[in-house]
């Protein structure tokens, strides 16, 4: 028996003017997710409790089957597993964006315009990033580089009760009411985009047509991480599939196999049918479970790109949940379990995520069943079935 999960991060969404009225996943045409929940079982699970921050990292973490509470010690550190950066006992890890701020003169009143600086390349990123340990690195603090505009920063000794704000959660904002209430995180932070904004006048991002990586943003700090390994945990040896750090991450501490999928970016041009070919590869291979994870409709519902979100959900059904449907039996793996979820909604009138309960549909090959017409929020939300805690979620596919 093979387990598969294909969570496409942010896909839930509340219904919006610009699609008549409808939500991304009710206009989406996707017949495989709908083939899912017709002959599937379909229900809403809460995957975020009250008291953590409904972000990726603890949706993920519960929809993985691990309780948050003993489990969850920040959202960078698990970043940091990924980018191979060894953290010691007293470390604390920060998310580093390289962002997009206003002209403004003050800095409390620049806006954030772009929490990505228009998805910047990792090559030119990593020449920022080098810039800013030239002038800021000591003992006990470092720059490391991630992906795009994505990077970490380590420091000893640091504040750890800060209540960081990510920078997607506050476009188009003024950044002072938000910034850190450390004094030392608020000087580095703006010392960093002090330095980083004489080095973007004179790359010329803004006359290429680019955002500028005119700042850089500290969130998702936390401490080292330990977690149980998910073989031991479910009895199934794993494979996770992802193009972003933070679920690779959770991949390697809970001890599956990370692969790397050639062309996989984080948003909607990444490479499904190569993220699906890998996950069948591995469960061909003698994996037991693969976690599929597509950053896609989270990245369009941050920046608002109604058309992309749903066009990113239509990939994702016909390429990788096709994909496994169809494939599966064919490789001789005719009795597998495929669950289909978002982690959490990043509705596109919000633009940021929020705690609202998501749906899922498991289908099982063994046995069809009765289900829904529909795979959307409107459709499951009158399944009758709830589950709460999310972390119980993993217990609940495989047992079904």
């Amino acid at each position: 028996m093979k387990h598969v999960i294909v969570l496409a991060d942010g896909m839930g969404d509340y219904p919006v003017k610009e699609l008549g009225g409808k939500t991304p996943m009710a206009c989406a045409v996707k017949p495989n997710m709908d083939y899912v929940a017709r002959k599937g079982v379909c229900g809403l699970v809460r995957t975020v409790p009250e008291g953590f921050p409904a972000q990726s990292d603890t949706a993920n973490l519960a929809v993985m089957g691990y309780e948050l509470e003993g489990n969850y010690t920040g959202r960078s550190p698990i970043e940091a597993v990924s980018m191979g950066i060894g953290l010691d006992g007293g470390d604390v890890c920060y998310r580093c964006n390289l962002v997009t701020l206003s002209d403004h003169r003050s800095y409390e009143d620049k806006l954030m315009l772009d929490y990505s600086s228009d998805e910047i390349e990792t090559k030119e990123a990593e020449i920022l990033i080098d810039i800013l340990n030239e002038a800021l690195a000591r003992d006990g603090l470092r720059f490391h580089t991630g992906r795009s505009y994505r990077h970490c920063l380590v420091m000893r000794r640091a504040p750890t009760m800060e209540d960081l704000t990510p920078p997607h959660d506050i476009l188009e904002r003024p950044i002072g009411r938000y910034l850190p209430e450390s004094a030392d995180l608020r000087g580095l932070m703006l010392e960093g985009s002090a330095i980083l904004a004489k080095v973007e006048e004179a790359a010329g991002r803004r006359m290429r047509g680019l955002n500028p990586a005119n700042a850089i943003w500290l969130w998702g700090e936390g401490t080292k991480p330990t977690l149980r390994s998910f073989k031991s945990r479910f009895g199934l040896d794993g494979v996770m599939v992802s193009a972003v750090d933070l679920l690779k991450g959770l991949g390697m501490l809970t001890g599956m196999q990370v692969v790397e999928v050639e062309g996989a970016t984080g948003n909607i041009h990444t490479n499904y049918a190569g993220k699906a070919e890998a996950a069948i590869g591995a469960l061909k291979a003698g994996k037991d479970f693969a976690f599929i994870h597509v950053e896609a409709p989270d990245e369009c519902g941050h920046r608002f790109e109604v058309e992309n979100k749903v066009r990113s959900i239509e990939l994702i059904d016909e390429h990788i949940v096709g994909a496994i449907l169809e494939r599966l039996p064919e490789e001789g793996m005719g009795e597998f379990k495929l669950m289909v979820m978002p982690d959490h909604f990043t509705p596109l009138s919000v633009r940021s995520h929020t705690y609202d309960p998501v749906p899922f549909a498991i289908y099982d090959s063994r046995r069809e069943r009765d289900g829904l017409d529909r795979f959307d929020e409107e459709s499951v939300g009158e399944s009758g079935v709830y589950i709460d805690p999310g972390h119980t979620l993993m217990d609940y596919f495989i047992n079904v």
